[in-house]
């Protein structure tokens, strides 16, 4: 299956063994730490690209937030559109790049709605970014904590088709394991977020309830 174009593709990587290596040797010293210590991140590649190896181990699961204090998150009921999005539980990605938005993204500042999320097509990985224009224009960005938390009772949202969700989702309450402080000059898609006006995306969803992300074309 062919996703359009506005759909991100995750930025190119080293894969090399020596670096999976050095991803492996911090990951394991940072769980050996206390986990409300923040990991003490000094490699030279950028921070998404070790999240990204985090979450590719599969035994961990990220969730990212403005809060850099949280010790256990307990599940909550959002209100999102499908059936498995708006289920009572805590939320976390399989993916490293995708909860560094939700660090970064300041949705206490101003009003907004979002429109995101990251999928596997295939072998390749997607990301698409919207959150409400007003709230674009101002740039409603911080600095945020991306957590690790352990895998073992998170559910993956069922694929569709050849197209696979990162987005997991756990009954229960779960601690976690290690942290990461990230900055948004470290995400790697700051000039690709959308915005979208709030009543023309409810039009469109309502019309179209199974046509996320809902993009309206560019002017």
């Amino acid at each position: 299956m062919t996703l359009p174009d506005y759909w991100l593709h995750r930025p190119p990587a080293s894969t090399s063994a020596a670096l999976r290596e050095r991803f492996d040797e911090l990951l394991d010293g940072a769980l050996m730490a206390d986990p409300e210590r923040p990991i003490d991140y000094r490699l030279e590649v950028p921070k998404w690209q070790f999240l990204c190896h985090a979450a590719d181990r599969a035994d961990f699961v990220l969730h990212g937030s403005g809060n850099p204090g949280i010790t256990e998150f307990i599940p909550r009921q959002p209100p999102d559109l499908t059936d498995f999005g708006s289920r009572l539980a805590v939320f976390a990605a399989t993916d490293g790049i995708w909860p560094m938005f939700y660090a970064i993204l300041n949705r206490d500042s101003m009003p907004l709605s979002m429109c995101n999320g990251c999928v596997r097509a295939g072998d390749e990985v997607r990301y698409h970014f919207s959150i409400s224009s007003p709230a674009l224009k101002r740039q409603p960005w911080r600095t945020g904590t991306v957590y690790l938390l352990p895998s073992a009772t998170f559910d993956l949202e069922p694929a569709t088709g050849e197209i696979r969700s990162a987005q997991a989702a756990s009954p229960v309450p779960v601690r976690p394991v290690a942290k990461l402080t990230v900055h948004p000059d470290e995400f790697p898609f700051p000039h690709d977020v959308h915005g979208h006006q709030d009543a023309e995306l409810l039009a469109r969803a309502a019309a179209v309830p199974d046509g996320f992300p809902w993009h309206e074309p560019e002017s």
